[in-house]
């Protein structure tokens, strides 16, 4: 069933391929701007909530400031699938970030289920920190593949 943002008509609605490659365990490299204009990428495990991509970060790390100077992300998601014309397969959301305080570690341990393995404990660490979930508003999606929606 595709994801639909019914409150919010900015967001793109992301088709059932999108959602299971955003659902698989293929790694995501996220775009964010750094202050000097230059990018900075990061890979990223990622989730799915209320049509809205979900991220999880335990220290404040770079991308989260370049988030909150500019919350314009892009992120990148390949697919083991290849196309007709034997070209790799790839989905790229763009979209506005909002970061929000905690549930990070409850987070990293749902998503650790589909990266690691679903008898995996993560993060391993005694009383975890609190950290940080991004969650992307997806406004455009592009790539090669299934999803691709515009341009």
């Amino acid at each position: 069933m595709p994801s639909k943002a019914p409150d919010n008509p900015a967001m793109t609605e992301l088709s059932d391929e999108a959602i299971a490659l955003i659902e698989s365990d293929s790694v995501a490299t996220m775009a964010t701007a750094n202050a000097d204009g230059s990018v900075h990428l990061s890979e990223a495990w990622i989730g799915l909530e209320d049509g809205q991509i979900v991220v999880a970060t335990l220290s404040d790390q770079r991308k989260l400031r370049n988030i909150r100077r500019d919350p314009r992300v892009a992120i990148s998601i390949p697919s083991p699938s290849v196309n007709e014309w034997g070209l790799k397969e790839y989905l790229v959301i763009e979209g506005t970030a909002r970061i929000t305080e905690g549930g990070a570690a409850q987070k990293l341990q749902e998503l650790a289920h589909t990266y690691l393995g679903p008898d995996v404990v993560f993060p391993r660490m005694p009383n975890p920190p609190a950290g940080y979930i991004t969650r992307i508003r997806v406004e455009r999606v592009r790539g090669v593949g299934p999803w691709k929606r515009d341009g």
